[in-house]
């Protein structure tokens, strides 16, 4: 009986509470998967922070790299190639030789070609304002160097060679050793600009080995958190279930404690002689006789209710004709409508097809859904109708059988169908209009409906009575003679 005290609840307990009492019993079913999910989202997100880190990290070191080293091999192939115009200047100075004063003319022109196209590039690819500042300086510098070169060469060319060599000393070393100082400042700016990438790299490091250590941190807290929250969970449950306990045995003694009153009083009354007559002892023998099948539905609902819970109560499915079936109920249900002053109307279509069930889960069912009926019935139109009729199933394509069982009662209000079929729960307009129950009764209905491969739907509304129908499977590619459906045998659902 414990899991029956687990998943039981009591009637008060069970009254739609606020939307955030609901919540956090949830959360607290559940609390143990849910700190481990937010332990395991915690670090998937914060580790996923270092992933960012580290190719970014990545990405940094090879533009570092790339920017390094291509940017330096630019700046050493700028830098020879303005030695190289310089140099062949000199060497044109040096010579008397007019076809190699033509030749290294030629050189050193060709150099100061590659130099502009180095300048060039340079100014393109640069990012910070110094960088293009840096660019148009040694443009300039070096254009007014090639001015002076010019004049250098063409002195050269004509045989001025002393004056050449006089222009080049007093304009054209200043000039050049002007272009060699813009080439060491461009040289300098790379350092710094790999300098800072560096720094912005070790950064990035430290941050991803902070969040590291955050992730560590994080999921080792969260997972003390976790084992103190299931451990506290545990403690709470154990003391909810011993709650639970209370509440059932004390719902489950007043439902007995009136027929066994009734009895006892009957009893009493028996045997002190106080009951003379014929048409008395009918009366009494009729009270005991009610009152007794009373207490034994409400042991057969609780043992019921336990076997289904537990699962030791299992369903042979086969198929099955559902008019016995009907006719069957009709019979057992009887007295309990006759004494009610409630009528029974079956409707029923002709030429159904053989379900797939259980006989005596059928019969359970449609027992407690009348019996339902019969409780909540109403005052002026007291008729139940028992509908049985093919339509199509919830997926549209197939069809199944629907039996359901109407009534003209009290209804049922919207905010209360979500907790209808829930274990013990019980409306507080059916509590305040003292009608006597379990609770017990539609939510064994549904568990049975569903372990034949079935559901159980409610329509239902304030003073308009309700529609409880049961859906059922359709028996496909089987063939079962009408009269051996009828006859098996299922005598009772409790094992």
């Amino acid at each position: 009986m414990r899991r029956l005290f687990k998943s039981g609840l009591n009637v008060r307990s069970l009254y739609p509470a606020p939307l955030w009492r609901r919540v956090l019993t949830v959360v607290s079913r559940h609390n143990g998967v849910i700190l481990l999910l937010i332990v395991f989202c915690g670090a998937t997100t914060i580790g996923g922070f270092v992933i960012r880190d580290m190719r970014e990290a990545n990405v940094e070191a090879e533009e570092i790299y790339t920017r390094s080293v291509h940017g330096l091999q630019r700046i050493g192939e700028l830098q020879f190639d303005a030695q190289e115009t310089r140099r062949t200047t000199l060497y044109a100075l040096t010579t008397s030789d007019s076809n190699l004063q033509v030749e290294y003319a030629d050189q050193s022109r060709a150099a100061d070609q590659r130099v502009k196209d180095g300048i060039a590039e340079y100014a393109r690819q640069g990012e910070e304002p110094a960088e293009k500042t840096l660019a148009n300086r040694l443009t300039n510098d070096w254009v007014d160097y090639l001015s002076v070169r010019d004049e250098v060469l063409a002195s050269i060319l004509e045989g001025s060679t002393k004056e050449a060599v006089s222009l080049d000393m007093s304009r054209g070393v200043p000039a050049f050793e002007v272009v060699r100082q813009d080439l060491n400042e461009v040289k300098r700016l790379y350092d710094r600009d790999a300098a800072r990438r560096q720094a912005n790299l070790v950064s990035v490091s430290r941050s991803s080995t902070t969040r590291l250590i955050g992730i560590l941190c994080f999921t080792f807290l969260l997972s003390a958190a976790a084992v103190r929250a299931i451990e506290r969970s545990r403690m709470m449950s154990t003391v909810q279930l011993a709650k639970l306990q209370m509440e059932f045995v004390a719902s489950v003694s007043h439902e007995l404690r009136t027929p066994l009153s009734v009895l006892r009083s009957a009893a009493d009354n028996l045997a002190d002689g106080l009951v003379e007559g014929k048409s008395a002892l009918r009366r009494y023998g009729a009270i005991l006789q009610h009152q007794s099948r009373n207490m034994g539905e409400l042991v057969d609902q609780i043992l019921l209710f336990a076997s289904t819970e537990d699962g030791t109560n299992r369903y042979k499915l086969r198929p099955l004709e559902v008019a016995p079936i009907v006719d069957s109920i009709k019979g057992e249900t009887e007295t309990l409508v006759k004494e009610a002053a409630f009528i029974l109307d079956p409707i029923i279509d002709p030429d159904l097809p053989l379900v797939l069930g259980d006989r005596a889960g059928i019969l359970q069912c449609l027992h407690n859904l009348i019996g339902n009926a019969v409780k909540y019935g109403g005052e002026d139109d007291r008729r139940i109708v028992l509908r049985v009729l093919t339509a199509p199933s919830e997926n549209g394509f197939d069809l199944e059988l629907r039996i359901s069982v109407s009534d003209q009662g009290i209804g049922i209000d919207s905010s209360e169908l979500a907790h209808i079929f829930e274990p013990f729960y019980r409306s507080p307009r059916v509590q305040a209009a003292q009608i006597h129950g379990t609770g017990l009764g539609l939510s064994l209905a549904k568990r049975i409906a569903e372990s034949m491969g079935g559901r159980l739907s409610v329509v239902s509304g304030l003073s308009m009575g309700s529609t409880f129908t049961l859906h059922l499977q359709i028996a496909k590619g089987q063939e079962m003679p009408m009269a051996a459906t009828a006859s098996r045998p299922e005598s009772s659902l409790i094992p």
